[in-house]
């Protein structure tokens, strides 16, 4: 099963839905299952602003962007302006047909989540002990510290 959050491989995360008694008719089982605890808790956040909102009449909140979300959003602009550079500055937004419109929005999105995965691609390994940035694979050597393994 994949994560509802970020469509990873999901891995014993889930959601465990207690609103309604073992015996109830309504109670069934749920796949909300997440690959982390980082995306089950933001899950929470958001279905607890979903059922707030649902119960006091009012407007759901959304989550702030993260720094790393906005840093994305930020290298967002090159792609957009070369997008929209194609099709010409001066045509408004509102009259671009629709393959111009998804042609913009593939351009944003694409780099969106190139940005996210750079990042978190990045960030997978905490830096080691002597370095400044963080490791891609801190044992990609250890073959050749093995003393067992011959030259």
């Amino acid at each position: 099963m994949k994560c509802w959050v970020c469509k990873r491989q999901a891995r014993g995360f889930g959601h465990l839905d207690g609103r309604f008694k073992i015996a109830d008719p309504r109670r069934y089982p749920l796949d909300w299952v997440f690959c982390s605890r980082r995306c089950q808790d933001a899950f929470h956040k958001l279905y607890g602003n979903w059922t707030d909102a649902k119960r006091f009449d009012r407007e759901v909140a959304m989550t702030d962007p993260s720094e790393l979300e906005i840093a994305a959003m930020r290298k967002c602009l090159k792609a957009f302006g070369e997008a929209a550079g194609e099709i010409g500055f001066d045509k408004p937004l509102g009259a671009y047909s629709e393959t111009e419109a998804l042609r913009v929005i593939d351009a944003i999105v694409t780099c969106y989540t190139d940005a996210m995965v750079v990042a978190h691609e990045a960030s997978k390994y905490p830096p080691m002990r002597g370095t400044n940035a963080p490791v891609s694979d801190p044992f990609a050597d250890l073959a050749d510290d093995l003393p067992w393994e011959g030259s």
